[in-house]
């Protein structure tokens, strides 16, 4: 069984990203340099009860070429994170994350996610009703919340201190407030913060830091001036395939086209007839990037329906 406290320091997360990390993205990424864990895309827990449970559970798909797997879990309802959590640990993933820190305006209206540094009481709520679920269903997994430094304001002694009297398996923390968004560089002091709560409430909790890590060395110089246990990378992957690489080199052009490739036709056998091929189109930058003309030859995929029209303009480079 998973479990974060057996992992070697400093360790490695891909973190959860919206329509990005879902099970093809996370297996390419496997291939390329896995990281130690992998979270799932954000996976609403009434959505997985509603009449739409068939496009969210698309979300929960994975392979077990990506354990450890972790599902990520927001909503606003304790009972629906009941159901969720018990649902979860039934599927097999290997823990069970809240998200109490993504930032987007209409995730925040609903009164989930980052709104949830100010309501303590709900945050309560949501947190016993996870942990029933996971007892209903007969088997602990490990549990864990990803979330701010704030809200307005940074708050890291009020509100990381309330998380850590939970006792969390593990708590992953953003360097910024929710109204920072992504706009201001990431408050690390803040996290090493977090570190030293930690220390005082709850010494089992593992801290993970996030914010602006742009390679693996850079996270592993983090974790050592902060003390955490481990880092999470998020935005830097879409530069790097292949940032969690231990020893970082040059990857060629054929290598960028040939992981694309591979991409596409993994896409393409999961996904057809259930996601349409735009949905593919955001990831070509990352492998399209970095040469001369590399706008114009991302333009003529970006114009591509298929697979196959993909691979037909990737043969003509080669």
């Amino acid at each position: 069984m998973f479990s974060w406290n057996s992992l070697l320091r400093p360790f490695f997360v891909l973190a959860p990203m919206e329509d990005v990390t879902d099970t093809v993205f996370r297996r390419i990424v496997a291939s390329c340099a896995r990281p130690d864990v992998f979270v799932t895309e954000f996976v609403n827990t009434d959505g997985m009860f509603s009449e739409g449970k068939d496009i969210v559970s698309q979300r929960l798909k994975f392979s077990e070429e990506e354990r450890p797997l972790i599902a990520q879990v927001w909503g606003i309802h304790p009972q629906s994170y009941f159901l969720a959590s018990k649902r979860i640990v039934e599927l097999g993933f290997d823990g069970i994350d809240i998200n109490m820190g993504c930032p987007q305006k209409h995730v925040v209206h609903s009164g989930a996610c980052a709104a949830l540094i100010k309501n303590h009481s709900l945050t309560s709520e949501i947190i016993d009703a996870t942990r029933r679920g996971m007892i209903e269903a007969g088997r602990q997994i490990p549990f864990s919340i990803k979330t701010r430094i704030g809200y307005n304001t940074i708050a890291t002694e009020e509100w990381i201190g309330f998380l850590l009297s939970f006792k969390p398996d593990a708590l992953t923390v953003h360097g910024r407030t929710a109204k920072e968004m992504s706009k201001v560089p990431a408050h690390w002091d803040e996290i090493g913060k977090a570190v030293k709560l930690r220390d005082k409430i709850s010494p089992e909790t593992v801290i993970i830091g996030n914010g602006d890590i742009k390679s693996r060395e850079d996270g592993l110089q983090k974790a050592k001036e902060y003390g955490v246990d481990g880092i999470m990378i998020g935005r830097a992957i879409f530069e790097n395939p292949w940032v969690f690489e231990k020893e970082q080199k040059e990857h060629s052009l054929s290598e960028h086209f040939g992981l694309l490739t591979k991409h596409v036709e993994l896409f393409n056998s999961t996904w057809q007839g259930k996601k349409p091929f735009q949905v593919m189109k955001k990831y070509f930058k990352i492998y399209v990037r970095g040469f001369d003309g590399a706008a114009e030859f991302r333009e003529k995929l970006m114009a591509c329906e298929s697979a196959d029209e993909v691979q037909k303009i990737l043969n003509s480079k080669f």
